[in-house]
């Protein structure tokens, strides 16, 4: 048994930005800095977005200029388009992350264009990134269920992932974002998945709706998955799926993870 598994810290982007008071860059700066203190080695610190569009993100490339950045922990934006990537060069970094969907319905609510649309905006990001040794993440939502088309076909998720995993991307972050999805579903999309990418190149990404993000993340760990996303205090949620609540706890994912004889270094 591979005995590490390694914990993306996604609160200070994924989990703020649903928040519905805009937190203080200060705040921020104090939470990533504490973040780091604990240990994580892995963290998001926000999104290279229009604060028109999502006020808390405001600012975070100063964020990700502001931060200590001890060499041995990796910081990431998520970036919509190549203004974005161009704004996250500027402040020197390294690793970004970009998002489309499993649902075209989703796709269109969330970031305003077909699944295949999304991926043509990704061209030139990825391009880009490459002419400066950028790591690039990608993000599929929508991988169990969607809130406006119901089930998806585990089929779709893994063409999309592994559209994203041709592209460029050394790795990708499989969402359940409304939390709908239990254990054997888990493990029907994994397979799906897992038929076309290589295992070490999956996240599992889990949001808490019905109380099974620890049960999923669990059955995960049996097909072999060794990478998932957290957010510190369960932060949370998605705006553009209504009833969902938030991520995953970091805190109760890294207690299954220590009791099942897993290290994560936090």
């Amino acid at each position: 048994m591979n005995d590490f598994v390694k914990i993306v810290e996604v609160g200070a982007r994924d989990g703020l930005q649903n928040e519905k008071s805009v937190i203080h860059f200060e705040q921020r700066l104090e939470l990533l800095n504490r973040l780091v203190q604990s240990g994580f080695k892995s963290i998001e610190v926000g999104s290279c977005v229009s604060p028109r569009w999502v006020p808390q993100m405001d600012k975070s490339t100063d964020l990700y200029a502001a931060l200590e950045k001890p060499e041995q922990v990796n910081f990431s934006l998520l970036v919509p388009n190549i203004k974005g990537l161009e704004a996250a060069l500027q402040v020197g970094c390294k690793e970004i992350a970009v998002f489309t969907a499993a649902s075209e319905s989703f796709a269109h609510k969330n970031i305003n264009c077909s699944i295949d649309e999304s991926f043509a905006r990704f061209e030139p990001i990825f391009a880009l990134a490459k002419q400066h040794n950028i790591k690039v993440r990608g993000y599929v939502s929508c991988v169990v269920d969607c809130p406006y088309e119901g089930a998806i076909d585990p089929q779709k998720v893994a063409m999309t992932a592994k559209r994203l995993f041709d592209l460029g991307c050394y790795e990708i972050s499989l969402g359940e974002t409304i939390g709908t999805a239990t254990p054997i579903r888990v493990r029907q999309m994994l397979q799906a998945c897992l038929d076309v990418i290589p295992v070490e190149c999956i996240a599992g990404h889990f949001h808490d709706t019905y109380g099974m993000a620890i049960a999923n993340i669990a059955e995960s760990l049996n097909q072999g998955i060794r990478i998932f996303d957290s957010s510190i205090a369960g932060l949370g949620g998605c705006p553009y799926a209504k009833g969902a609540t938030g991520n995953v706890a970091t805190e109760d994912v890294v207690y299954l993870l220590e009791q099942s004889g897993f290290q994560t270094g936090i």
